[in-house]
């Protein structure tokens, strides 16, 4: 095992979020935390010369995008207050002048940028439906009516039209791609797809007349072309049954996601998931495509609001990273197919060497599924280990760096982040499984992961905890109160502990992603109770560190606060010597990138493991 380093300087080391291309491609924004703080900066795309553009007016946190303007002279951004996320639409020139373009009760999220408008979602009328606004603000009007949700919005080339995902089928999995006029007149649906699958709208060419759509029909997610005018689509990386086709070396099969449309139209860029693993590809319009040379990690493209991905015909910028390594901002020249670095990732006093690179594993659950994992092997022995669950359901734990996960490795625990049923990267069917199950086959997995670690002869099997925020959160209640004694200790950042009244208090596009995952919570009743953590504390034997934002809407601090007083009400006491432990941070939400802020739970959680594992 090799030294510790500072936690303090771990946490502060820079790092940069939304790189977004100016419309003249000749500069880059980037959210960037060198000062200590989050601000907007701006890097020049040829030479790497980067300057601050903000001085507190952006957030602390960098969870939301931003976008250009169309004259590149100011960047519009997300502003909330204290992570509550019930954002204001602001936008900030270049001198650093902040203002407020678009305040509307509830949460407002910016879709894209045309030359004289923005087009945006909001809930502020009982859904997340879109609005459309000058660019100064004026003329705020609702542009759709949806009962569900209204998804990833993009303006056509001249303004004039729009592309929007949204479900008006009896199926709640099921998502749609729309067209329809800027104002919202004349939507149409586009026969992409099938019942219950989700097709979504990515961009417009540059003619306006080709949209670039997503879709997960034939269970792995897959990049299509639709001709507007033919209402034809052409799929690509697929075979000619639709499934998706076998890598080059034949081993696995794989799941894309569309990113952009080349500029000239001739083909686009997506993003290709391979094990945990992901890969920038470009593809011509022929069905050619070709990995970008970087190696095995992340390769991530641009995609915020608006354009951004492209700083001419033949250059973009891409972000790439490992997991044992530091993420980094290249300039990528398709023609010659070579990388220059614009920002390069800093390390301080840290020897780079000392982070662990993640070995991708897998492991049967109780019911025999396969279940992919990264592996972090501390070097202890015997070692300690951590089960870090991720968040979601429908998300996944990547080949990228992760500072909390290097933390925790660096400390003596050995890491397993499991990507149990309901994540991403494995097709339709495998993130679908969790749907009306919460808290039942896909705890089964995470339990099986700490099962596969007691299994390695170089494991401590008596020292083994179970880690996680927001859904990963929601499963370490779930573990510690239905799977007593399978675990040492457990911590949960931002969980859920009690779904029906997480429904009441749930914004409304937020109430519809649960009665999608979970079904109608007065019809499904006893499975909301029976999948509630709460239902079950009584039988709650190891102890629990609870940490939670106040200002988190997404699972409000009266899901820790509920879990708590249970505590308390069976008898059990809080404190380092109590049976359980319990912190609130006044000033965050849903998590948070702010140095400081991640100081502060880093240290929370060093001194917490040191003493129960």
């Amino acid at each position: 095992m090799s030294s510790e380093f500072p936690l303090e300087e771990l946490a502060s080391l820079p790092e940069f979020y939304h790189p977004t291309v100016s419309p003249d491609g000749d500069r880059v924004a980037v959210y960037w935390d060198g000062s200590g703080r989050n601000e907007l900066h701006v890097v020049d795309a040829t030479t790497g010369e980067m300057w601050q553009v903000s001085d507190g007016e952006v957030p602390r946190s960098a969870r939301w995008p931003f976008a250009w303007g169309p004259d590149g002279d100011r960047v519009f951004f997300h502003r909330d207050e204290g992570g509550d996320e019930q954002n204001d639409l602001w936008a900030i020139d270049l001198d650093g002048e902040a203002t407020r373009i678009v305040g509307l009760d509830g949460q407002c999220a910016l879709h894209d940028v045309s030359d004289d408008a923005l087009l945006f979602g909001s809930d502020a009328d009982r859904q997340m439906n879109l609005y459309r606004c000058g660019l100064d603000g004026s003329d705020v009007e609702r542009v759709t009516d949806y009962d569900r949700p209204v998804l990833q919005a993009a303006f056509s080339p001249d303004g004039d039209r729009i592309a929007y995902a949204t479900n008006e089928s009896e199926d709640l999995e099921n998502r749609d791609a729309y067209v329809s006029n800027a104002d919202g007149t004349d939507p149409r649906r586009l026969p992409v797809g099938e019942e219950g699958a989700e097709t979504i709208p990515v961009e417009f060419d540059s003619s306006g007349d080709r949209l670039l759509v997503a879709d997960n029909s034939a269970d792995l997610g897959r990049c299509g072309v639709y001709n507007l005018a033919a209402d034809e689509v052409t799929w690509y990386g697929v075979d000619e049954n639709g499934a998706s086709a076998p890598d080059e070396d034949g081993s696995s099969e794989y799941e894309e996601k569309p990113v952009a449309f080349l500029p000239d139209g001739s083909g686009f860029l997506a993003e290709r998931t391979r094990e945990a693993g992901v890969r920038a590809v470009a593809y011509d319009l022929d069905g050619d495509s070709r990995e970008l040379a970087f190696p095995e990690g992340v390769a991530s493209l641009p995609d915020g609001a608006g354009d951004g991905v492209f700083c001419s015909d033949e250059t973009l910028v891409v972000a790439h990273g490992r997991s044992d390594e530091r993420g980094q901002l290249y300039r990528y020249d398709l023609a010659a197919d070579e990388r220059e670095l614009l920002l390069a990732a800093e390390y301080g006093d840290i020897d780079p060497d000392t982070f662990v690179a993640a070995e991708y594993v897998t492991y049967e659950s109780v019911d025999g599924l396969e279940i992919g994992a990264l592996c972090y092997d501390s070097g202890e022995r015997p070692s300690p280990a951590i089960v870090r669950v991720h968040g979601g359901p429908h998300s996944q734990s990547r080949t990228e760096f992760d500072a909390f996960t290097q933390f925790l490795v660096n400390r003596g625990y050995t890491v397993l982040e499991p990507n149990y049923r309901g994540s991403l990267g494995r097709g339709r069917e495998f993130k679908n499984r969790v749907h009306g199950d919460w808290g039942g086959k896909e705890q089964d997995d995470v339990a099986a992961g700490a099962t596969w670690l007691r299994e390695r002869d170089w494991i401590d099997d008596d020292r083994i905890a179970v880690l996680g925020g927001s859904y990963g959160g929601y499963s370490v209640y779930m573990q510690l109160t239905t799977n007593p004694g399978h675990w040492t200790t457990g911590v949960a950042r931002v969980g859920i502990t009690d779904l029906p009244a997480l429904y009441e208090e749930m914004m409304p596009h937020f109430k519809s992603t649960l009665e999608e995952q979970l079904g109608d919570p007065e019809e499904n009743a006893d499975l909301w109770r029976d999948r509630s953590p709460i239902t079950h504390v009584d039988r709650m034997t190891e102890p629990i560190l609870m940490l939670h934002g106040v200002n988190d809407p997404r699972c409000p601090i009266s899901q820790a606060r509920g879990f708590r007083d249970a505590l308390e009400d069976r008898g059990w006491t809080e404190g380092e010597d109590g049976d359980f432990e319990y912190v609130e941070f006044g000033d965050e939400g849903h998590g948070s990138t702010d140095i400081d802020q991640k100081i502060r739970s880093f240290r929370i959680l060093e001194d917490y493991l040191d003493r129960r594992l």
